[in-house]
């Protein structure tokens, strides 16, 4: 699903507009990036939970030139899903051969 496809969903079940949906998930999604850009986590309860956490510099080996290189220290984004999340993602999907199918 893209950001259309959410906007389209979440307009159709809370009975706004497109545009007023539009306007709460960039909302939300500044006020996410906002938070963590100040170092701090946004927890959902029952959904996740959304942090940054800082990278080790570490040495790799280039694929293509076969070189080791460095790679530097860095922060990133990351999400950890909640425990309901996970049941019920466990619950309703299965692993298949090409990906992820329904049980």
């Amino acid at each position: 699903m893209n950001k259309g496809d959410f906007i389209d969903r979440l307009a159709d079940r809370t009975n706004l507009t497109k545009k007023e949906a539009r306007t709460y998930l960039d909302s939300v999604l500044d006020l996410v990036q906002e938070t963590l850009l100040k170092g701090e986590d946004v927890k959902l309860v029952g959904f996740g939970k959304f942090a940054v956490r800082a990278r080790k510099a570490s040495s790799r080996i280039n694929p293509q030139t076969r070189k080791p290189i460095e790679v530097e220290a860095k922060v990133v984004p990351l999400f950890k899903p909640g425990k309901e999340l996970k049941r019920q993602v466990e619950k309703t999907l299965k692993a298949t051969p090409n990906g992820v199918g329904k049980k």
